[in-house]
């Protein structure tokens, strides 16, 4: 095998392949990165038996063949190299780099041990990078990183026909996020439980262009610009959290977001870990009170429009910053019925079915 490609090219495509690969492999060649080159393409491939990752890149290709190389070091030694034309040669048991005058002589793996990727399931649908890397970014935080209940560690995937709906919960709180998409069907309705984590590298990579979605045989898989990711599903099991995002809310406060961020989390400072942040709402403001304890306390106070009666409640800050930070409007609005009951953020102006619903538990105030 013999291909020549631009370095910078060739270091973004195994970087963003080499996320793929898992950091205890099973077997030695799961540590590997996947090389083909042929015809004028070169394709880079990464599998850990439940995520495949496969990026394809132009490349001046010589010699058509497979290599399997350790891909951690590869994707090493692609970011430091010199702004210079990589080509790369196998030569018996070695893979030989060249870059300018840098040279690396790398030991290959078997490449016919590295597992066969699973096929791209059907395309169901496709929808703006920037939409869905918007909608994973506000409900992924509210997914569960305690692997002994895998139900939470997912996004919930609901599919009607145009409209796509991404949930996830922790117990503590519920996001949910709705938007538009192309299906491929007008009918097509479908659900999947896609683990959190590997939707948020997806997310993170695949932000610019169209954002294909495909499912099937317990696999999603997404694509685009010449990126492709497979990920196997968890069990579709999960809460009914629409019935639990829907209820009267007869107290309203609308908040200006990002002095109420701020402020919030300079009240934070002082309140020990996992103790409340209390918000006092009244008088066309809230107070925002923390601490009290062997650290020391902090207020601070914000302009609040308030519809219904004065308020007191508290919540774990973080999990009320991850809230916020879901909100893509000037203001939030907190939906509250009583300190003791959960609270529902939702952007302003809001419908009477907003794109995006956090709801978050309250704490009890001492």
């Amino acid at each position: 095998m013999k291909f020549r490609v631009n370095r910078d090219v060739l270091a973004d495509a195994v970087a963003w392949t080499a996320r793929a690969l898992p950091n205890r492999p099973a077997v030695p060649v799961l540590s590997g990165l996947l090389l083909e080159a042929g015809g004028d393409d070169l394709v880079l491939s990464a599998f850990d038996y439940d995520v495949s990752a496969r990026a394809t890149v132009e490349a001046d290709v010589a010699e058509p063949g497979r290599v399997l190389i350790p891909g951690r070091i590869l994707a090493e030694i692609t970011r430091s190299l010199p702004a210079e034309p990589v080509e790369i040669v196998t030569d018996g048991s070695e893979a030989v780099l060249t870059c300018g005058s840098a040279e690396f002589g790398l030991l290959t793996m078997p490449v016919e041990d590295f597992p066969t990727l699973p096929a791209m399931p059907p395309k169901v649908g496709a929808v703006g990078g920037g939409v869905f890397a918007s909608a994973v970014g506000q409900v992924a935080p509210a997914s569960s990183r305690d692997e002994t209940l895998p139900m939470l560690t997912g996004v919930r995937v609901d599919i009607a026909g145009e409209t796509v709906t991404m949930a996830a919960t922790d117990r503590y709180r519920i996001a949910a996020r709705e938007f538009g998409w192309r299906p491929e069907q007008p009918d097509v309705t479908a659900a999947a439980m896609v683990p959190a984590r590997v939707l948020v590298e997806v997310a993170k990579s695949l932000r610019g262009g169209e954002v294909s979605v495909a499912l099937g045989d317990g696999v999603a898989g997404f694509e685009s610009v010449g990126r492709a990711t497979t990920v196997r599903l968890l069990d579709e099991q999960f809460i009914d959290y629409r019935s639990r995002l829907t209820d009267d809310w007869p107290i309203r406060a609308d908040v200006r977001v990002a002095p109420f961020i701020d402020a919030i989390k300079r009240v934070a400072l002082v309140a020990e870990r996992n103790t409340a942040i209390r918000l006092s709402f009244g008088d066309g403001q809230v107070l925002i009170q923390a601490g009290g304890g062997d650290i020391g306390r902090g207020t601070e106070v914000v302009d609040a429009e308030l519809s219904g009666d004065d308020i007191q409640i508290a919540f774990q800050s973080q999990f009320l910053l991850d809230g916020l930070a879901g909100v893509e409007t000037e203001f939030v609005r907190l939906n509250m019925q009583s300190p003791s009951r959960p609270a529902l953020v939702t952007e302003v102006p809001g419908d009477a079915d907003p794109a995006f619903r956090y709801l978050v538990m309250s704490l009890r105030l001492a």
